[in-house]
């Protein structure tokens, strides 16, 4: 069987696994700790299907399971004994008597879809026995952390804000967030340009440009940043935040 099709098939059961977790527990937002471990089980499973010993995979794989096992956790602790995230509350009541339906296409078998088209590059790195990067991994791996310790950190500090009373209604413009509204966002994308780097010089890394250049797009114009910034838009102290702050990449506040 193509391996391709294989990891497919795999991630189609896991996503289907995951959907009827959903529905025991009655909460969609499970969905979101899917997403990062999704993208270490078919790391390794592809890993395993090559059968051979290949350094550069083995480091990528590692770097994947670090940000995959981190987020999930992460995720698992913020809405752990807490009610349903509020997206997927709202859209149980925006879908009605077809939210199981559409529950099942348009958040697990989207996200589906999504997590197989980030990952092609490691896919590709995996599936190729020989794999001899270059030299570009050298400068991925400091890329990849980079974006690791913004996305960690830039979450913790968001945490840690939010636990404090004193902070109820506030809005988090300190640590990393004084630099950039969404510094884990940023963190997150970063990582994956520099995973990037360690396939690109492959055969075929071209077209693994669809794995960093989806998460970017998702991030920035679709689920990620726009979603958060329609929240708070209409709030006068995010609009003040927002003129002194950058939206993504960080830069000094403007004064």
């Amino acid at each position: 069987m193509n391996p391709y099709l294989l990891i497919a098939l795999i991630l189609f059961a896991y996503m289907n696994l995951w959907f009827v977790l959903a529905l025991l527990q009655k909460r969609n937002d499970i969905a979101d700790i899917a997403w990062g471990l999704g993208f270490v089980i078919l790391a390794w499973t592809a890993y395993l299907i090559q059968g051979q010993f290949n350094m550069f995979a083995l480091i990528v794989n590692i770097l994947v399971s670090i940000w995959g096992l981190r987020l999930a956790w992460h995720v698992y602790s913020r809405n752990h004994d807490k009610p349903e995230d509020r997206r997927y509350m709202a859209w149980r009541v925006e879908w009605g008597k077809w939210v199981n339906l559409r529950a099942y296409f348009q958040v697990f078998m989207l996200q589906g879809l999504f997590l197989f088209l980030i990952i092609s590059p490691v896919l590709l790195l995996n599936f190729t026995a020989d794999a001899k990067p270059g030299m570009l991994p050298v400068i991925g791996l400091p890329i990849w952390i980079i974006g690791f310790l913004f996305e960690s950190i830039g979450d913790k500090q968001l945490a840690d804000f939010i636990k404090k009373p004193e902070n109820k209604g506030k809005l988090m413009q300190t640590g990393l967030w004084r630099y950039s509204r969404h510094p884990n966002y940023f963190g997150e994308v970063t990582q994956w340009w520099g995973i990037w780097l360690f396939v690109s010089m492959l055969s075929g890394g071209l077209f693994t440009l669809i794995g960093p250049l989806t998460i970017s797009l998702l991030i920035i114009f679709v689920s990620g940043i726009p979603m958060l910034e329609k929240k708070y838009k209409d709030r006068a102290d995010f609009q003040d935040y927002a003129k002194r702050t950058s939206i993504f990449f960080p830069l000094p506040p403007k004064i």
